[in-house]
């Protein structure tokens, strides 16, 4: 009789155990929690490698490189403030290098990529800048200092042409002259608006980011079918 009610206590005790366990535990409240003096990455530097998602045949060589510049206004979330929406300006910029190959930006009917054996390229780059707005949706581990914490983005922005460009460095023409800089500017055949995916995943001040490009970088006919993409490190911070 002993060893029964020994056993019906001891499941008793368990299952009052049990339940106080799986009680879901209360609601952090949040009401309380200064954010008057929270960083909120609102600047974002941002540099790294930029490609092109299909070359085409063109001779893309070399280590070309984006960079990107923004102020982002952070609006957290009242019933989660880990989550926030960031949006505000900036300027992003790809410098995109070839080998062995002319490029008309200038030609109407559209720009055009020559394989060039004669003259000798020291370096050769097609240079493009937007403006551009970046929508992020965040999440960080620290709300009250993303300055410290893992923290999460994915997002989009919206970018509009500011200047498209050339640029050689020519070592030796077919003249025999050599040591000087061929500049062409001309943004008739880009797409005037660009629209990217983002993303940024990183700890404290530092993140790895990544864009992928949605729309076409030349206007359709004007260019060879491009959506370019990046990768590299972002410092955010204040």
């Amino acid at each position: 009789m002993k060893l029964i009610l020994g056993l019906i206590l001891t499941c008793c005790t368990l299952g009052a155990f049990a339940q106080e366990n799986s009680e879901k535990p209360k609601k952090f409240d949040w009401s309380k929690t200064d954010f008057s003096k929270r960083a909120s990455d609102h600047f974002m530097l941002q540099v790294g490698y930029a490609g092109w998602g299909s070359k085409d045949g063109l001779n893309v060589k070399g280590l070309s490189k984006t960079f990107n510049a923004y102020f982002l206004l952070d609006f957290r979330f009242k019933t989660n403030p880990k989550l926030s929406v960031a949006i505000g300006p900036g300027v992003g910029s790809d410098n995109i290098y070839f080998n062995k190959t002319a490029i008309d930006v200038a030609n109407r009917n559209g720009t055009t990529f020559k394989n060039d054996t004669i003259t000798r390229y020291k370096k050769s780059k097609l240079a493009t800048s937007y403006l551009e707005a970046p929508l992020e949706l965040r999440y960080s581990s620290n709300p009250v200092n993303m300055n410290s914490g893992w923290k999460f983005a994915l997002g989009v922005k919206i970018g509009t042409i500011l200047d498209g460009k050339v640029k050689s460095k020519i070592d030796l023409d077919a003249s025999g002259k050599g040591g000087y800089f061929v500049k062409t500017k001309d943004k008739r055949n880009f797409n005037g608006t660009r629209i990217a995916g983002t993303a940024r995943v990183g700890y404290g001040n530092i993140s790895l980011f990544g864009t992928y490009t949605l729309t076409e970088f030349f206007k359709v006919g004007f260019g060879p079918a491009v959506k370019p993409f990046s990768i590299g490190l972002a410092i955010s911070g204040l």
